[in-house]
């Protein structure tokens, strides 16, 4: 039987894209286990390792709508980002908080883009199947929470640092300066953490996190830090597969692709919008052990059946 995409499928894993994309629990595990736990036509139709797979088409236009929905809800960043990338271009230099943060934006997206164009079809193909995920999905949840105690071994006061991350300043731009000291080589540390995003199961935005958090970030501070970095990231990964949208693989799914990216925009924007307040006072543990139990529940649920 040849595999097809329903309305119904293209709004709920648009919707499922959206807020898995954002929130620390992986948006490539999800649409891997998702499809596998509901089974039937789903678990056909939903198949991401299948090579030419209508889903792998649809993906693409998720992606392009997540990030979209970043560049909405942070416009007012980006403006200050590319100017600052212009002005340091324009002036040859490195001086202010907006050109110290493009930079450090660049250098952390060149690493997991590099390991994105070398190593996704392969750990898509080998790994994006429904036990490699959940097993993926438990070590996220695991890395999480390690996250969390590294944070407070590495500072003993991090209950006072928790209240002092409440009194400090939400605005975008005042997160952007507070961003922008940080020393490259830290940023790089943090964007090519990353590339074990690449592992279906492993978030994107929660492995950044932990990144940021050992390296002394506040939890709003390095959540932005993520999203920002996830944006130029996520958008080119759309860009890049756009061809396949018009190729075999998307014939007959247009009407899906843009259904299911319209949910998957509005699911980002109400995602991010949420999140970005959550971490001003909040951890990572709920989503750790979110992950660590979903993984765990369907490992055996998978295994059993």
């Amino acid at each position: 039987m040849t595999a097809h995409l329903s309305y119904v499928e293209a709004v709920v894993v648009g919707a499922f894209q959206g807020v898995t994309e954002l929130f620390p629990v992986s948006s490539l595990g999800h649409a891997v286990l998702v499809p596998a736990l509901v089974g039937g036509q789903w678990a056909q139709d939903l198949n991401v390792s299948t090579p030419g797979s209508p889903y792998l088409a649809f993906i693409v236009g998720l992606h392009v709508a997540t990030a979209a929905a970043l560049l909405v809800f942070f416009w007012r960043d980006w403006l200050r980002i590319v100017a600052g990338f212009a002005s340091s271009a324009r002036y040859r230099r490195i001086e202010t908080p907006a050109e110290r943060l493009a930079w450090l934006i660049v250098v952390a997206t060149i690493p997991v883009g590099l390991a994105g164009v070398a190593l996704e079809h392969l750990f898509r193909t080998t790994l994006g199947r429904p036990i490699p995920a959940a097993g993926f999905l438990v070590l996220n949840g695991i890395a999480l929470y390690a996250g969390e105690v590294l944070r407070r071994r590495v500072s003993p006061a991090a209950d006072r640092d928790q209240a002092a991350e409440a009194e400090q300043l939400h605005t975008g731009e005042a997160i952007d300066d507070r961003l922008a000291q940080l020393p490259m080589g830290r940023g790089l540390l943090i964007g090519a953490s990353q590339i074990l995003a690449l592992l279906p199961g492993i978030s994107r935005s929660g492995i950044a996190m932990v990144a940021g958090l050992w390296r002394g970030l506040s939890h709003e501070d390095a959540a932005r830090f993520s999203f920002l970095l996830a944006t130029p990231i996520i958008l080119a990964a759309g860009v890049y597969k756009i061809p396949d949208l018009f190729g075999p693989a998307g014939a007959g799914i247009h009407g899906q692709v843009l259904v299911g990216s319209v949910a998957s925009f509005v699911c980002a924007y109400l995602a991010v919008r949420y999140l970005t307040r959550y971490f001003q006072t909040r951890t990572l543990t709920p989503f750790a052990i979110y992950c660590a139990a979903a993984g765990a529940a369907s490992l055996v649920w998978l295994t059993v059946r």
